[in-house]
């Protein structure tokens, strides 16, 4: 019994160093869930209308499951109004985005978010967004990524996309 005692108390003392020196393969195990060190940019998804680049940083936008990428856009850009099926979080990295609420893209009744600022805008709610000046912001959900315009018009694809 007290050999059984003395190995039990060596293996609680163990783990810890163990996980220690073995971080790498930490890293290397949940690489899923690691951030890459460089993003790959490019074009967003036909979805958005063109002049918009995006950047995975996380998860797979197109499978069931969290994701985050990064999205960009130049001075000026407008996105629609539109919903999704999930609740999507956007902070700003670079720039001002201004955001509002409806079915009418109506700059005046924007609120500008910036740099550092977050917000949760809940599935199904319809919202539109502006670029003042270059913009960069971080959208984290839940996927498969789906975008559906409030008027068939505005969408880039030609034809209203649901989930």
């Amino acid at each position: 019994m007290r050999s059984f005692g003395t190995a039990v108390c060596l293996l609680v003392l163990a783990i810890p160093a163990l996980r220690a020196q073995d971080s790498s393969s930490v890293k290397q195990d949940s690489a899923s869930s690691a951030k890459p060190a460089v993003l790959q940019w490019g074009p967003a998804p036909a979805v958005f209308p063109k002049g918009a680049m995006m950047a995975v940083v996380d998860g797979d936008p197109s499978q069931a499951g969290p994701f985050e990428v990064h999205l960009s856009f130049p001075n000026g850009y407008k996105i629609p109004p539109h919903f999704h099926p999930t609740d999507e979080t956007v902070e700003v990295k670079q720039g001002t985005f201004l955001v509002g609420m409806g079915d009418r893209l109506d700059v005046k009744k924007t609120a500008a978010m910036k740099k550092g600022d977050h917000g949760t805008i809940p599935a199904d709610h319809h919202h539109y967004a502006v670029a003042k000046g270059k913009t960069v912001v971080d959208v984290k959900s839940t996927g498969p990524f789906a975008m559906t315009y409030v008027n068939a018009a505005d969408d880039p694809q030609g034809e209203q996309k649901t989930p």
